[in-house]
């Protein structure tokens, strides 16, 4: 069949695109080869614009057991255990409709790490919405939030931890990424490698439907006007469940030589990359997969992105086991091709061949581009202006109603409201749970170790200066971690970035994955898996950019570990940090209404000691509490310390004030490499002692006592009076019952 004039176009190829497709053929190609194309080549699938610039990451480790290029990263977490993870977006459907989008997303993760041979224990999100008066925004937000809740708490993963922040650059593009943690035996991870000519290629799981069609190519594109609710994904977390378990079985045995999850582009892209990785070819009959509906075309079967389905390689004596033990969860495999030796993806449709391309060009042959990257003068302005008009805090009373304003805040409450949707203790391996901690911690069963999870990124630093941004956003979920005990090591990392055809975009992708890099290899932390994001704009503006990172540890012993819990009595200490600088802080933006200035400065080598002299400490046990000084700088760490321990203090000491002296600069401008640290006496001195001999600053605060904060020079609240502005900030979700509502 002929193709149309511009048919390419719809499945987002450019006219050159399509000229490279004619002459890697040496002819046109048919409709379902040109729908592959489009989806193998997307931004989402083929990663056009970032993979020259993914290169610099570092990802070799002697603890690294699997980096980029399989479905999660793995890491050596002791005992003969790998900790498997992967973050991933789900940004453009959750835009669309949000409740399925992001509990699609929840399910698309899941199954990168249960396709590894790993048990999934942990989920967590970071998420983006624009101000929440607005009321599709807040449709947004409940949705989301009633999505990933949903389908998590279905599954019976606990979803332990995450960040969310609101800003008007998210105005209906609202970032959606979910992050996933599993647990394997080293010797039973499992790649997706096609291997093997005469074995067999197995989907089992749910029927294909038309839901998803062309997901991976609207994630791919620049089209803010056009309807897309045809491509989003309809989930069935019962089904995923039964998939799930199913698989770990087979996985048990010997018959699996591959696993392959059907996500972005579906069948497509599972038979392709399972292919293109083992260097072999794959034959299949789209006739002989299990359909839901009537009529579909072999087009649609190859580019639906139904859910809850997996592609397996099996080895043919093994078929008949493979389909018994499938079968016993109520579920059907269905045999639909065979690997060959050809390194031809051929597609049957009964007797008629509808595809037939070297799967090489599928996956190398997709080309790359390094359009123009220059800043936005703008941005320039913005970075470099003047900070000095900035009133310092006078009034008597002014820093204690800024304190408040900071804790009331969207950015700055408490999010109970968000983690009380999802059910975090189930499974019963979370040790520090939502709200206790800054980084989550799970204990290993069989082993006396854990694993400390975080995820974070500042979004505002980002925007102002993307490569110190994201060198911070590295930092900051490495010290999230290390403020439980955890040794950090890797990185999952999910790029969330506007259009890169744009140089102003292009810039600030290249340069946020510079900043990964430098401060991974600062840091010593690998990056094993990751996404990418693209094309998150609307007419009126890009998203701020988003370099998502997340970060996983390991603890040697899960039962020394910290939390945000300090007791009456204990004395205060701040480890580490800078004169703190009120550019581009929570603090400007939140009273003074200014996204202004540089981010402050981060020193890779004294944020690597302050966090080593507190994980030791936590390590020997002499240290149970320690929090992160991160938006809204000192005072609002203290507060939210004292809040969650329902015990007050007294801060009479004084830590750095920025050049100038000034107040708002000491208890709320912001600087990293700060860690609060609180313990007995003896614990804090000796903290304090060992701080000294390495170089790194300390300064002693006060101590913990009484029902009331009271902040030297700056103010005194009841902790009731906190508690009610931190808890109202983002009000009870409603609306969530896992139907969408009505869209605003």
């Amino acid at each position: 069949m002929a193709i149309a004039e511009g048919a390419w176009r719809e499945v987002a190829l450019s006219d050159d695109e399509f000229r490279r497709i004619v002459t890697l053929l040496g002819r046109d190609p048919s409709p379902v080869e040109l729908g592959m194309f489009g989806a193998m080549w997307s931004e989402h699938c083929g990663y056009k614009h970032s993979r020259p610039w993914l290169r610099l990451l570092p990802t070799d480790a002697p603890w690294v057991l699997e980096g980029p290029g399989e479905n999660a990263g793995a890491v050596d977490i002791g005992d003969g255990l790998a900790a498997v993870f992967k973050v991933e977006s789900h940004n453009h459907p959750s835009a669309v409709e949000p409740y399925q989008g992001a509990a699609t997303g929840v399910g698309g993760i899941v199954r990168d790490i249960f396709t590894m041979g790993a048990r999934p224990v942990a989920l967590l999100d970071a998420l983006r919405f624009g101000p929440l008066d607005e009321p599709r925004n807040r449709y947004l937000f409940e949705n989301v939030v009633g999505g990933i809740g949903g389908y998590g708490n279905c599954l019976g993963i606990p979803t332990v931890g995450g960040e969310v922040y609101f800003d008007p650059s998210f105005n209906g593009n609202p970032l959606v990424n979910a992050m996933c943690v599993g647990v394997a035996r080293h010797g039973d991870l499992m790649r997706a490698k096609a291997s093997g000519p005469g074995n067999d290629l197995v989907l089992i799981g749910a029927d294909t439907g038309r839901d998803g069609l062309h997901g991976a190519t609207f994630a791919s594109v620049d089209d803010p006007k056009a309807s897309h609710r045809g491509v989003i994904q309809v989930g069935n977390p019962f089904l995923e469940k039964l998939l799930l378990e199913a698989c770990l079985e087979l996985l048990r045995g010997d018959d699996i030589v591959a696993m392959q999850d059907l996500g972005a582009a579906g069948l497509t892209s599972s038979v392709v990359e399972c292919a293109s990785r083992g260097g072999v070819g794959a034959e299949i009959d789209v006739a002989l997969v299990p359909r839901r509906e009537t009529g579909m075309t072999a087009y649609e079967v190859m580019l639906s992105e139904s859910q809850e389905r997996m592609l397996l390689v099996v080895r043919p004596e093994g078929l008949a086991g493979v389909r018994a033990i499938v079968e016993r969860y109520g579920l059907h495999a269905s045999a639909i091709g065979r690997v060959t030796g050809d390194g031809l993806v051929r597609v049957r449709d009964g007797v008629e061949v509808v595809a037939e391309v070297p799967a090489m060009l599928f996956t190398d042959a997709c080309p790359t581009y390094q359009p123009e990257a220059r800043e936005d003068p703008g941005i320039v302005r913005r970075r470099t202006a003047p900070l000095d008009d900035i009133p310092d805090l006078t009034d008597g009373d002014a820093g204690r109603r800024v304190l408040l304003d900071l804790l009331g805040s969207p950015n700055g409450c408490s999010r109970r409201a968000i983690w009380e949707r999802y059910d975090h203790t189930i499974m019963t391996g979370t040790v520090v749970a939502p709200g206790a901690g800054d980084a989550a911690v799970l204990r290993l069963r069989g082993s006396a170790r854990g694993v400390a999870i975080a995820i974070d990124c500042n979004s505002r630093y980002c925007s102002l200066d993307p490569e110190l941004g994201a060198r911070h956003a590295v930092a900051e979920a490495a010290r999230n971690v290390s403020c439980v005990g955890g040794r950090p090591l890797a990185v999952t990392n999910c790029l969330n970035f506007g259009n890169p055809q744009r140089p102003a975009r292009a810039f600030q992708l290249r340069e946020a994955v510079r900043g990964l890099a430098a401060a991974c290899r600062g840091l010593d932390l690998p990056v094993v898996s990751g996404n990418v994001s693209l094309y998150n704009e609307t007419a009126a503006s890009a998203v701020m950019p988003t370099p998502t990172v997340g970060v996983v540890g390991v603890l040697d012993d899960a039962t020394r570990h910290a939390t945000m819990v300090w007791r009456s009595g204990d004395e205060i200490l701040l480890v580490g940090g800078d004169r703190p600088s009120l550019g581009a802080s929570e603090y400007l933006a939140r009273i003074h209404g200014r996204t202004e200035g540089s981010p402050p400065a981060l020193d890779l080598d004294r944020e690597a000691g302050v966090q080593r002299v507190v994980r030791d400490a936590i390590a020997a046990a002499a240290l149970r509490t320690a929090h992160d000084c991160a938006e809204g700088g000192l005072a609002v760490a203290l507060a939210e310390l004292a809040l969650a321990s329902g015990v007050g203090a007294t801060i009479d000491g004084e830590p750095p004030a920025g050049a100038t002296n000034r107040l708002d600069e000491r208890w709320f401008g912001e600087t990293p490499s700060r860690i609060l640290a609180a313990g007995d006496a003896s614990a804090i001195a000796g903290l304090a002692e060992r701080c000294r001999a390495e170089g790194i600053a300390a300064f002693r605060l006060g101590s913990a006592r009484g029902d009331r904060m009271a902040i030297n020079g700056l103010g005194e609240w009841d902790l009731d009076e906190l508690r009610a502005v931190h808890e109202r900030g983002l009000a009870p979700l409603e609306g969530v019952n896992g139907q969408p509502g009505v869209v605003p």
